[in-house]
């Protein structure tokens, strides 16, 4: 101890306190068209990704983005020689570029997946489909969305297991999910 109070375990902690803040980067919380690129990239390595056999069914106009419905649908007989190996969903602008990866088989008997999404802000979405020969096929959405997901308020009431937004009895706050 010091003629000041400070130890040497005090002065440690400051010097890898000080090291950890030097050496964490902040940015921004949302991926970019470039790190979609780079996820596709990484996923089919040096094979091109053709447009086709792939049906990206998502809506256009999308009011909140905290739930977003999306149907993709691969043309593929799905027989022992001949099927999908696996679908994956890229975005430019969530916190993740990767959305969902689903791997198939021929027993699956149908190419066709269904699930809800959040997005983050307006951007494309980008299907990709791996098949059984090694070929990738791809099809691709731009959607608009008004109310981002993870932007908004919600009320919750303080009485009442009922929702009501926006009543006089509630408590709101912003969602950090």
């Amino acid at each position: 101890m010091t003629a000041s109070g400070t130890t040497r375990r005090d002065v440690l902690i400051g010097t890898l306190a000080g090291g950890l803040v030097a050496t964490f980067r902040i940015s921004d919380a949302r991926a970019t068209p470039d790190e979609m690129r780079s996820a596709i990239r990484q996923l089919v390595g040096t094979a091109q990704v053709r447009k086709g056999k792939v049906d990206l069914d998502v809506p256009p106009l999308v009011e909140n983005g905290n739930t977003v419905s999306m149907v993709i649908t691969v043309d593929s007989p799905m027989t022992k020689t001949d099927y999908v190996k696996s679908i994956h969903v890229f975005n430019e602008k969530n916190p993740q570029p990767n959305v969902i990866g689903v791997h198939l088989g021929p027993r699956a008997g149908k190419a066709k997946i269904s699930t809800r999404f959040r997005l983050a802000d307006s951007q494309v979405i980008t299907a990709i489909a791996e098949m059984s020969d090694g070929t990738f096929w791809s099809a691709s959405a731009e959607m608009i969305v008004t109310l981002a997901a993870c932007t908004e308020t919600f009320c919750w009431p303080v009485r009442s297991s009922t929702f009501r937004p926006r009543s006089k009895k509630a408590r709101c706050s912003r969602s950090r999910h």
